[in-house]
């Protein structure tokens, strides 16, 4: 790809006072002023939000031009493409330079989710299933990944430690994490036993083993090639793919996450890589029966072998590949149109020796990032590299 991140912004993730306005101008201004981009010299703009209820203000993309007025007049666009929203904006903003239509690009990702009854959120995440077959699932959309845990369970064994385990991982990296919701190692034990504090929510998943509703937001500035070189740093998006699955889980293998396979055989392919040669990756851990079975579908593994990369620690921050080095959606919370655009920031900042200590990959070249919508429906995964 011909774009390349410039620069930055990230809120903490949790339940936010500030209001969905102010956190979409807060990180448009600070994003442009970390790339040392003035507002005038943006030629678009995206906005990652989902929404579904979450907010009633649902025409958000003009919102970003009270950061600045340089921005009035300039094209703005929202994107949503459930969970994965982020991502879909990020890959926007590249095709618009890849195209030669803008030269310089600001794409923020927001949600807030926390402003609304319990149950109300439920209904709102299973907008993302398929409603004429699991718009009645028990638990919302964890009943759907609990389904899909079930099923794995069945066709594959008992799992329960290698989810523990994962789950444990994420919340001991995302203790580094200053963006984080969650900042404290819940331990192995706590995340494998059934208490009071870690119920189980929906077949054989427990509270630890669901990701948590967030408020926040991420911005990052894109250029292409020739304006990066000129900046104080620059990550390419070496490769981008996205491939977009039916949305029934009945018309495919759900164990697969034959969309997610796709999208970084593809990936993995424009950039003449293999997986192991990814210095790290951020994957989209909504459930950690997800981040389990992308093991497989980022070819970790093999079918029904995912365990074995967390049991032998391949992606603990020291293995072969470290997965969620900042600690995940599972830890750091998932404001569904931000979290896209916050894997994207957060693998710039690896990439750029910037990430907060304790939290960085030393030596890190290349990052990977995979951000699902819907259960591997929509499937985005980036390939980040630094030039400068």
């Amino acid at each position: 790809m011909s774009a390349a991140i410039i620069g930055w912004a990230h809120t903490s993730f949790g339940k936010k006072e500030e209001s969905l306005e102010e956190m979409i101008v807060a990180v448009a201004r600070d994003a442009l002023a970390h790339a040392r981009i003035a507002a005038e010299d943006v030629d678009e703009i995206y906005l990652g939000h989902f929404n579904a209820g979450f907010s009633p203000q649902d025409f958000t993309a003009s919102l970003i031009l009270q950061a600045d007025p340089g921005l009035r007049f300039k094209p703005t666009t929202r994107v949503e493409n459930a969970c994965a929203t982020g991502s879909a904006a990020v890959h926007q903003g590249a095709k618009a330079i890849a195209a030669r239509a803008a030269r310089v690009v600001l794409v923020v990702g927001v949600e807030q989710m926390t402003r609304i009854p319990g149950p109300e959120i439920g209904a709102n995440l299973l907008k993302a299933s398929y409603l004429p077959e699991e718009g009645d699932t028990a638990g919302g959309f964890a009943g759907v990944f609990g389904k899909i845990a079930g099923a794995y369970f069945q066709r594959y064994g008992d799992q329960s430690d290698a989810l523990a385990k994962i789950a444990a991982k994420n919340h001991r990296n995302g203790v580094a994490n200053p963006y984080a919701q969650m900042r404290k190692d819940l331990g192995y034990e706590f995340c494998r036993t059934e208490s009071d504090k870690n119920p189980f929510v929906a077949g054989p998943l427990k509270r630890t083993d669901c990701s948590l509703v967030s408020d926040g937001a991420a911005a990052i500035v894109l250029a292409d090639v020739e304006t990066a070189m000129q900046a104080e740093r620059a990550v390419l998006l070496r490769s981008l793919a996205h491939a977009q699955d039916f949305l029934p889980m009945s018309k495919r293998d759900i164990l697969a996450f034959e969309g997610c396979q796709n999208a970084w055989r593809q990936a993995l392919t424009k950039a003449k890589l293999a997986i192991t040669d990814l210095s790290f990756v951020e994957t989209h851990d909504c459930f950690t029966i997800a981040e389990l079975i992308e093991y497989e579908a980022m070819g970790l593994t093999g079918p029904g072998e995912g365990a074995r990369a967390i049991h032998e620690g391949w992606t603990e921050k020291g293995g072969r590949l470290p997965v969620n080095p900042s600690g995940g959606l599972k830890a750091k919370g998932h404001p569904i149109g931000a979290t896209g655009v916050s894997m994207h920031a957060l693998t710039a900042m690896q990439l750029c020796g910037a990430a907060p200590e304790g939290m960085q990959i030393a030596g890190a070249e290349l990052g990977g990032i995979f951000n699902m919508g819907g259960a591997a429906v929509a499937n985005y995964v980036s390939i980040l590299e630094r030039i400068r």
